[in-house]
């Protein structure tokens, strides 16, 4: 039987505020366990909730980037479960009445082809503490300094039908959250992470199957494999004649596999009710536009920019949009650079980003600078340097040697374009390989690489390539 995937997720993006979503306590990452739970985040007698109105912007903000519609009235509930890291007993998040709701973004396939995925809404909420299952057997540690941390929940339609479409939604997500500044989108410390609902159905079939959740996953790469793992599960047990049970399950990266957590519940299970410390949240147009008016351009109109400005290809044009300090950098290598973009691309794209990989850095990290990259890339333009040379050049900028032109005046790299010099070398070589040159005469065009690559070497790869070919077409046809 043909079967068919059905995949939609809910992503939790801390919000990046100073403080938490309902009280003046530190956000910071990386403090001391429980250094960072004040008494409302802890629900103590006598203390009330006050909503985070950097919060609110951040939010009001997504649902922009998203297509999506601003409720003018939203509500928060109390979502009631009782874990160890949960000190209230209950979750404030919103439930009936979420702040943003029916969007969509557009993602792009490995193969060009784009898609529409469906924004279900984006609600706001506290997060919980974490429980530390470490130390001592048998003892479990809890941390209460996420207690209260700022998130809009961001939940799919249920559009997507593979792995591949899943990794793309969450990217493009990741992406628009780091645009606009709301989240940082730090996988490693939690900042963004995802359950993924997977189910399977008869291909042609309109009726969901049973879901999985498989929680909080934090890495594109682990939420493909998890996804992959679970369809493969799902049908497997299908087709030996099991059931598919509603349930939350948890992804173990090291054997690459689902396993079940908890039965999974309803919403029912969780009692919501409205938060009787907590107004409704109201607002206005003036509150809108004021977010409209702080909004960035986005990967998507930059992506049609840098095609029409740079002269890119879509692919590079993705590439250099997918992360907005990306973005930027390019763009300052391409000023520097007098306007080539082509080459800022390539340049961008290659020589540093490989570096950068190999250095474990990032973009922001970088020892190269926009301005120091777009100076060498004038210097292959105005023929300063060859291509060639020109990784010489980055290297020793990389190793702090300075910028392009001190690199060339100290190393001694500035091209030979002197026809005379270079005609000199000609000469030299083609003396040296006379059994070459009668083998070229008789028509082995492909030995004129050999001449090229013998010159090139004479001059310390210092002459000009495309002088060095001329010259030597003109002086073997002789």
């Amino acid at each position: 039987m043909e079967w068919e995937t059905v995949i939609g997720l809910e992503i939790h993006a801390q919000l990046a505020t100073r403080s938490k979503i309902f009280s003046a306590a530190s956000t910071n990452y990386g403090a001391e366990p429980n250094t960072q739970a004040c008494a409302v985040d802890l629900g103590l007698p006598g203390v009330l909730p006050v909503l985070n109105g950097g919060a609110v912007n951040m939010a009001i903000k997504l649902g922009l980037a998203t297509g999506c519609s601003i409720a003018p009235r939203s509500v928060f509930a109390r979502k009631n479960y009782f874990y160890p890291d949960l000190p209230k007993g209950y979750q404030i998040s919103q439930y009936e009445l979420p702040i943003v709701h029916d969007g969509e973004v557009i993602i792009e396939l490995d193969d060009g082809t784009t898609k529409r995925i469906g924004v279900t809404r984006a609600h706001l909420e506290e997060d919980a503490g974490k429980s530390l299952h470490e130390g001592f057997e048998g003892v479990t540690g809890i941390d209460l300094n996420r207690a209260g941390t700022p998130l809009v929940e961001i939940v799919s339609e249920p559009d997507m039908r593979s792995p591949q479409e899943a990794v793309a939604y969450m990217k493009k997500i990741h992406s628009l959250v780091r645009y606009l500044g709301i989240c940082d989108g730090n996988m490693q410390e939690g900042s963004f992470r995802c359950d993924a609902n997977v189910s399977v159905r008869p291909a042609g079939s309109n009726k969901f199957g049973t879901r999985a959740e498989v929680k909080n996953v934090n890495s594109f790469r682990f939420v493909q494999q998890a996804i992959a793992h679970e369809v493969e599960r799902q049908i497997d047990l299908i087709e030996s004649g099991g059931t598919v049970v509603q349930e939350t399950r948890l992804f173990d990266a090291v054997k690459g596999e689902t396993r079940s957590m908890r039965t999974k519940e309803e919403a029912n299970d969780y009692r919501y009710f409205p938060d009787p410390d907590l107004l409704p949240l109201e607002i206005d147009e003036a509150m809108i536009e004021a977010a409209r008016s702080e909004l960035p351009e986005l990967p998507d109109a930059k992506k049609q920019r840098f095609m029409a400005q740079y002269g890119l290809t879509a692919y590079d044009a993705s590439i250099l949009t997918a992360g907005r300090e990306m973005a930027d950098f390019f763009e300052g290598v391409a000023a520097a650079a007098g306007g080539e973009g082509k080459l800022a691309a390539n340049w961008v794209m290659g020589e540093l980003s490989g570096a950068l990989n190999k250095a474990g850095l990032d973009i922001t990290e970088s020892p190269v600078t926009p301005a120091m990259l777009g100076g060498m890339i004038k210097r292959i333009t105005d023929e300063t340097i060859s291509g060639k040379i020109a990784k010489e050049v980055f290297e020793a900028m990389w190793n702090g040697e300075g910028d392009a032109d001190t690199v060339i005046e100290t190393h001694g790299l500035k091209q030979v374009t002197d026809t005379s010099a270079i005609e000199a070398m000609i000469d030299e070589v083609i003396a040296a390989n006379p059994g070459q040159v009668e083998q070229y005469k008789a028509g082995k065009d492909k030995l004129l690489g050999f001449f090229v690559g013998q010159v090139m070497k004479a001059s310390k790869g210092k002459a000009n390539p495309a002088q060095v070919n001329e010259l030597l077409k003109k002086k073997l046809a002789s």
